[in-house]
């Protein structure tokens, strides 16, 4: 099984890809195939979930660490 994600964050037209087993986050310089189909969908307003069940976007990671979520 792929552990890689492909996420954006609201309001940043940046995609990035987490390689959760080499433990890196990289900026994704072009989305190409099917994921360039779905970005433009991100683009139109639509928010995409596959195989991800669950995600939060936090200010910074100290305040994931200590558990803390904004609401």
């Amino acid at each position: 099984m792929s552990r890689a994600v492909v996420f954006g964050i609201a309001g940043d037209a940046t995609l990035w890809i987490a390689d959760l087993d080499a433990g890196t986050v990289k900026q994704l310089d072009a989305a190409a195939g099917e994921l360039a189909k779905v970005a433009e969908l991100r683009k139109a307003g639509a928010t995409v979930v596959k195989k991800v069940d669950f995600a939060v976007a936090v200010s910074t990671a100290k305040a994931a660490f200590s558990g803390h979520v904004e609401s």
